[in-house]
């Protein structure tokens, strides 16, 4: 199984003030709900960054289901109480003074979402929010954006995610202190963990895995059209980010790591003719097959090849040539935020102590 990039740091001892020291140098704490995993990073202000303290990451499959139920399930709801409570008792042990906790596309998508946020707060005393595309496009940039080269006027950043997938245009200025911005923004209903409960996650035919591609690809042409995205990629003018598990998985192929390891991946270089290549590999594996390689394991086997699909889409619609991996984004863009002095609420009193079999 592909381990959290920053599980290394939740190892090192406790630096941060309990509570009671000077409320801005109290450690703060970013969750990401999304529709497969569920994330935290705790860090202590360090002048206008931060330093990680501790980390969590689990697959919940938390969108399982809902592209055809509209419904959170309560299988997946109970693996994110797990998760969430796991989450608090970290912040609470490392004497977290603000914390934000956001939930992305199964959220917005499901109709029962109020009564699981309610429990969320119930049980672990985290204030779960649904972010919109926009708010979650403006974090994933402001935790990316050191990754963008200021030679490059324009950058496409994208994220697959279990429930969809994600994507940027950005301006990027030509100096290094000024900040990137989102010229737009959208949000396709194409996710891994809608896609294998589609196709399957064992071996995906060939002409399955071209249908994918081909009704990736057919979305992305409305964004294309819309901001002239090939004509300045002819120019030499587009730069191309990944934030996903899909493109930090590839990376790390492509590296041959035994182990996945983050400060290889984050920030490296991969060139689309090795996406194609070692995605047809992937394709070409059984469930099993995929499963044994150390940088996807059992709980992403099934979706690796829906991600390469899409992925696949991405660089035929707009063949920059190579693409620059992020193993970071909306929970980093988060504790900035933090930092800053925004949003953020304290961790509330726990209510409950199970969780029920449904919400």
């Amino acid at each position: 199984m592909q381990a959290d990039p920053l599980d290394s740091s939740a190892r090192r001892p406790a630096t941060g003030r309990r509570p009671g020291g000077d409320e801005r140098q109290r450690p703060v704490a970013a969750i990401d709900l999304g529709s497969n995993n569920c994330r935290l990073l705790v860090a202590r202000p360090n002048g206008g960054g931060f330093h990680v303290i501790d980390a969590f990451s689990r697959i919940v499959r938390l969108g399982e289901g809902v592209g055809h139920t509209g419904l959170l399930s309560p299988a997946a709801i109970e693996r994110c109480l797990e998760a969430l409570s796991v989450c608090a008792a970290k912040m609470r042990r490392r004497g977290v003074g603000r914390h934000r906790a956001v939930a992305t596309e199964a959220c917005r998508r499901a109709g029962n979402f109020k009564a699981f946020k309610d429990r969320v707060t119930d049980v672990t005393g985290i204030a779960l929010e649904v972010i919109s595309p926009g708010e979650e496009a403006r974090l994933a940039l402001k935790g990316c954006a050191e990754l963008l080269d200021p030679g490059l006027p324009r950058a496409l950043m994208f994220d697959i995610g279990g429930g969809s997938t994600e994507l940027i245009w950005l301006r990027v200025d030509g100096d290094r202190r000024a900040r990137p911005s989102v010229i737009d923004a959208v949000s396709l209903p194409l996710g891994v963990v809608l896609l294998a409960e589609r196709h399957g996650g064992d071996r995906v035919p060939a002409e399955a895995y071209e249908a994918i591609v081909a009704e990736t690809r057919q979305s992305l042409e409305n964004f294309d059209r819309r901001h002239g995205i090939g004509q300045m990629i002819a120019q030499g003018r587009v730069q191309m980010i990944g934030s996903s598990g899909t493109v930090t998985t590839l990376a790390g192929i492509f590296q041959g790591l035994k182990r996945y390891d983050r400060s290889l991946v984050d920030g490296s270089f991969l060139d689309f003719c090795e996406v194609a290549r070692i995605s047809r590999e992937l394709c070409e594996l059984d469930f099993d097959g995929r499963a044994a390689h150390p940088c996807i394991g059992r709980d992403r086997a099934d979706l690796v090849v829906g991600g390469c699909a899409v992925l696949e889409a991405i660089c035929r619609q707009w063949p920059v040539g190579r693409l620059r991996i992020g193993d970071r984004g909306v929970r980093e863009g988060i504790l900035l935020d933090l930092i800053a002095g925004r949003r953020g609420r304290p961790l509330g009193p726990r209510q409950a102590v199970h969780p029920p079999a449904s919400v």
